[in-house]
């Protein structure tokens, strides 16, 4: 969906800010505002993970962030050192790195939170689903991304290292012959969940954030009587599990005090017919694993779990359930706020869970939806024609 002039939930807005300027400092924090392309939207159906698991990867690709800049190599990424205080009580991330699994494209979930991460100072590392990844490197070399790509300060977002990732597979021993020889696999390797992890410990040592923004249902589009088991269980497997295995083969190198956040939808608990193929299963399993792994992953590594239950997005990947933009205007006419979400005030709400301001939330689905989970019916609906319930102010 289009972003609206309705300007975004803006966390920091303390001046004067202090942000990354290459070879001067590495310095900077969240300022967030509005800044995401009017099309960078999504919902959290799927990511980079939204073709069946059978398909497979091709090429490995590693970004060198100094090719993607266009404006004088300016740098948003976190830093370790000249980190003094911040004015105000900012979403300070500088000297943090995170992992982002599931960007493909500058229109979703995933690369909104990069950006909102990267504003507040994080170094951002990304894994693509590797059938995209050939497209997603040519995009941002060309400079196809730049635009999206600002930041609040004029900079443009960096990502210091892309790694292929298919997070169906835990260990190169899961992968079936099939998808081995497939031919988009050819010249790929270490793509597996476990791989990418010991390639992340071994390039970088250790990461602070962990976000899981990928989801796959093949028959997402069937009833759940029509669902078959290996969609049903391709679903669980691509979109609730695949958490549970990044958090396992991550864990070990998320320095204490770190945050995971993995993105959910209202389909869990609340019936949204169209949602189908399982999808609504594997985001309920998402949220339980949520808070068990909350007091796991707190109680043996220090790390906070949390998950981000968001509202209907028009992107590229939830066009593919043919019904998105009836899920738009129906939340527009019946949530408490009446407005378009944006994809940038999700991620300025996970920056926020991944900073030291959230340091006791954790096993929290938190929802950022314009208030529509707390409705209990639909006050569009023709019953209610006769009541006086108020719109909001047009602009």
């Amino acid at each position: 969906m289009a972003a609206t002039a309705t300007p975004s939930t803006q966390l920091v807005t303390p001046k004067p800010c202090i942000y990354a300027s290459r070879g001067i400092s590495r310095s900077s924090f969240a300022c967030f505002g509005n800044e995401t392309k009017g099309t960078s939207l999504t919902t959290k159906l799927r990511s980079s993970s939204f073709t069946p698991a059978t398909q497979s990867l091709s090429k490995t690709y590693d970004f060198n962030p100094l090719k993607f800049g266009k404006r004088g190599g300016i740098k948003a990424m976190g830093g370790a050192s000249d980190k003094q205080p911040l004015p105000g009580l900012p979403v300070d991330l500088r000297g943090k790195r995170a992992f982002i699994a599931g960007i493909a494209d500058d229109n979703g979930y995933g690369w909104a939170i990069a950006k909102s991460l990267a504003a507040a100072g994080a170094e951002i590392l990304v894994g693509t689903w590797v059938p995209a990844l050939n497209i997603f490197e040519t995009s941002l070399r060309r400079g196809k991304f730049d635009e999206s790509r600002v930041l609040p300060d004029g900079s443009l977002m960096e990502i210091t290292k892309v790694y292929p990732l298919d997070a169906v597979y835990d260990t190169p021993e899961d992968v079936p012959e099939d998808v081995k020889a497939n031919k988009r696999y050819a010249g790929s390797s270490n793509w597996t969940v476990k791989e990418v992890a010991e390639s992340v410990k071994q390039d970088f040592g250790t990461i602070d954030i962990l976000v899981h923004s990928l989801a796959n249902g093949p028959e997402v589009v069937k009833p759940l009587l029509e669902t078959s088991r290996y969609g049903y269980l391709a679903a669980i497997s691509a979109s609730s599990y695949s958490f549970v295995s990044l958090l396992k083969h991550f864990a070990p190198i998320i320095n204490p005090g770190g945050a995971t956040i993995s993105l959910t939808y209202i389909a869990s608990e609340k019936i949204i017919p169209g949602y189908g193929g399982g999808m609504s299963s594997a985001k309920a399993a998402l949220e339980s694993d949520t808070k068990v792994l909350a007091f796991e992953a707190g109680r043996k590594h220090n790390i906070r779990v949390n998950t981000i239950s968001a509202g209907p997005l028009r992107s590229r990947a939830a066009k593919a359930i043919g019904f998105i933009d009836m899920m738009i205007d129906y939340s527009l006419e019946n949530a408490p706020l009446q407005k378009e979400l944006t994809a940038d005030e999700v991620g300025n709400a996970a920056a926020f869970l991944a900073s030291p301001l959230a340091s006791a939330i954790t096993g929290a689905v938190v929802y950022v939806d314009n208030g529509l989970n707390a409705m209990g019916v639909g006050v569009d609906s023709p019953v209610f024609r006769d009541l006086d319930i108020p719109r909001a102010q047009q602009s």
